[in-house]
């Protein structure tokens, strides 16, 4: 699920997924999904489709269905495979605001997304200030029972399950994710590729 760090200020939209092909000869599409939720599309029926060179065009939602690890869309008016072409590449979103409700304990992954992970147990001891990890790049959810944060450090990318018993406190109106990580967590990570 590769997708590049959003800005600090929250976008307006909730990308749901990215369209990669046309799936099939009636104008389906088959898309990567980022979202948590990918039952809620039976209750989405208007949609829009964000390009990073045109503006965001409303598209209604006909029929859905899962399928290896993604979803089969198709859209009202894309009825061929080369109309189902001309969407590659495009993301799938919805206005921020219509978002699905979580419970208390529960967050939105495109809400992790840029915010700056600290291991308050890994404090400086010297300054007496936690250790700044790095900014999350994005969110693996397919490693196991916990989500694994992608993070981008200094020394490069770091791995960090997004664990409950390591959260200290989770700030995402100033961007922040207190955690207190094993020592060498983030070392046992830092050198892997990029």
């Amino acid at each position: 699920m590769p997708h590049s760090a959003q800005t600090r200020t929250p976008e307006p939209w909730v990308w749901l997924a990215r369209i990669r092909r046309p799936q099939g000869r009636k104008g389906e599409v088959f898309a990567e999904l980022l979202t948590d939720f990918p039952d809620k599309f039976a209750q989405r029926k208007h949609l829009w489709l964000l390009s990073e060179k045109s503006e965001p065009r409303p598209a209604d939602l006909v029929a859905f269905w899962l399928h290896k690890g993604g979803v089969v869309l198709h859209f009202a008016g894309v009825d061929s495979i080369s109309s189902a072409e001309a969407l590659s590449g495009l993301t799938v979103a919805l206005p921020r605001a219509e978002r699905a409700t979580l419970g208390q304990d529960e967050v939105h992954i495109s809400d992790l997304i840029g915010c700056t992970v600290v291991d308050v147990a890994a404090a400086d001891v010297a300054a007496g200030a936690p250790v700044v990890i790095g900014e999350i790049e994005n969110v693996d959810r397919s490693a196991g029972s916990a989500p694994i944060l992608i993070v981008r450090g200094a020394h490069g990318e770091v791995l960090i399950p997004f664990a409950q018993t390591y959260l200290r406190k989770l700030d995402l109106e100033n961007r922040r994710i207190e955690m207190s990580l094993p020592e060498g967590l983030a070392d046992l990570n830092a050198n892997r590729g990029s």
